[in-house]
């Protein structure tokens, strides 16, 4: 959970002449009335946005114009801002435990009397969309193309029908195999459809991968009713 924090901060301004100075100025000046609020992705990997508020708090200004003709002049223009941020604590490196792969919801419908009359009960399991095991059952045996589902392997007997694989982090359901003939369905789960070169690992997605699934894998839920 994020914690909110005042960050105060200072940006300084130093120029030789004034005309310079109020240049720069007066295109900061502008957007902040008196906040100006950026979204900010704070933490990518679950995609957490914020909006984060900036606010002008004051300017400072400063001359020094005394001294000899060996020192040069400087003015300083200070502005003070606070952004209105938030924190966020460690995160523990044993996930794992904590993922919900199971989800079950039950609707019952009824008299007056309390009696159920109907129910139906869904319920949702999380199942990996990628080899955590490197589990690696053969190898194609020609380039594959982007546009090509219909692709050779050196050998697909330890390929599972209406399975998942996965070649070089593309995920592709198998819906077809003839001899070592495989048809696929590309970019499953959402995974970039991309071109593989001969020779490269084909992994079987296998059910031991379920207990496997780390933070931040998008789940490929498997539903019953």
């Amino acid at each position: 959970m994020p914690v909110p924090y005042n960050m105060e901060f200072e940006l300084s301004i130093m120029t030789k002449q004034n005309d310079d100075a109020l240049q720069i100025i007066e295109q900061i000046l502008p957007y902040f009335q008196p906040a100006y609020t950026i979204t900010i992705d704070l933490v990518d990997t679950i995609g957490e946005k914020k909006d984060v508020p900036f606010t002008l708090n004051n300017i400072n200004f400063e001359d020094s114009y005394e001294g000899d003709f060996s020192t040069r002049r400087a003015l300083i223009y200070t502005l003070r801002f606070t952004a209105k941020t938030y924190l966020f604590g460690p995160v523990s490196s044993d996930t794992s435990k904590d993922i919900i792969k199971k989800v079950s919801i039950g609707y019952v419908a009824g008299d007056a009397s309390g009696s159920a009359s109907r129910d139906i009960t869904y319920r949702t399991t999380a199942v990996a969309t990628q080899s955590y095991s490197n589990n690696v059952v053969t190898t194609i045996s020609s380039d594959l193309e982007i546009a090509t589902n219909l692709f050779n392997v050196v050998d697909a007997s330890g390929i599972v029908l209406n399975g998942y694989i996965t070649i070089d982090g593309e995920t592709m359901k198998v819906v077809s195999i003839d001899g070592n003939e495989i048809q696929v369905e590309r970019g499953s789960y959402g995974t970039p459809i991309t071109e593989h070169v001969l020779g490269t690992d084909v992994k079987l997605i296998v059910s031991a991968d379920n207990d496997l699934i780390e933070f931040g894998d998008s789940f490929g839920f498997d539903t019953t009713f």
